[in-house]
């Protein structure tokens, strides 16, 4: 199967086509709210924990 995609032309003063991409539209993010802080700070703390419990693995393994 064969996927056709055609590329986005722009068409510059005068007619002439212009073979660069579209630019896409340009946005200002937003902050995040107090809940989305809360997730950040408890995904946070199980990453550590976890990346903790994995080197406490790994050097106990070592050492055996």
């Amino acid at each position: 199967m064969r996927l056709l995609y055609t590329m986005p032309y722009t068409t510059e003063d005068g007619g002439r086509l212009n073979n660069f991409a579209n630019e896409p539209k340009v946005y200002q993010a937003e902050p995040p709210n107090k809940n989305q802080k809360r997730n950040y700070i408890i995904w946070g703390a199980l990453a550590i924990i976890l990346l903790g419990g994995v080197v406490a693995i790994a050097f106990y393994a070592s050492n055996i």
